[in-house]
């Protein structure tokens, strides 16, 4: 019995982990670190680059938590972790709000069409999800996993990669694992259904590749 718990309580921590390190709010950068690692910009300074991850981080992933803790001080949500559906409508608006914003900065410094479009797609999962949330949870964890995916697909699909092609298959299904471990990890610890789940990573992978695909 103890053993059992054991294994249980390791389950659910790896479980939490896992949410953790592929938490809606750090997706963005997975994915511009792996666009400014993979793609043509690798090709410039990096100094450059740095600056731009930096700034993008600073936006999607330190804004929204700074967000989340003043909602949480002024006793707006009750839980940083967003449990409830109805304490996400907020965070997820200004969410949106800051997508928006890189969205804005990437196209004021003249990056990609398609690293913008990247963005935008983010921004459009993000706006559905707040929408979708209203009445229904769906999971952002998967939208933001799913939107990585949908970049390096589209990376590929655009020939924009200048790794090697075996090399960019190895990324690509070394995301769809992480997808799958992701949705898995969600399950376990009961924050989203199956249903859930899959909404959540075509959210984020269906908006990505339109746009991309569309306006990129």
């Amino acid at each position: 019995m103890a053993s059992r718990l054991a294994r249980i309580r390791l389950l659910d921590e790896t479980a939490r982990l896992i949410s953790t390190i592929l938490s809606p709010l750090l997706t963005p950068s997975y994915g511009v670190l792996m666009a400014l690692s993979i793609s043509p910009k690798v090709l410039e300074p990096i100094g450059s680059r740095f600056k731009l991850l930096l700034i993008i981080f600073g936006i999607t992933c330190v804004l929204p938590m700074a967000t989340i803790s003043v909602l949480h001080n002024f006793k707006l949500i009750k839980d940083k972790r967003l449990l409830k559906r109805e304490e996400r409508l907020i965070p997820y608006i200004t969410g949106t709000i800051y997508y928006l914003v890189a969205v804005w900065y990437m196209a004021y410094t003249h990056e990609p069409r398609w690293l913008v479009m990247f963005a935008a797609g983010g921004a459009l999962a993000c706006l559905i999800s707040t929408l979708v949330n209203i009445k229904w949870k769906i999971s952002a964890h998967m939208a933001g996993i799913g939107g990585v995916l949908a970049l390096l697909w589209q990376l590929d699909a655009m020939n924009l990669e200048v790794i090697s092609p075996v090399w960019m298959v190895f990324f690509i299904l070394f995301t769809i694992g992480l997808c799958g471990v992701l949705g898995s990890a969600r399950m376990l610890l009961k924050r989203h259904t199956l249903f859930q789940v899959l909404a959540g990573f075509f959210n984020g992978f269906i908006c990505v590749s339109l746009m991309m695909r569309i306006f990129g």
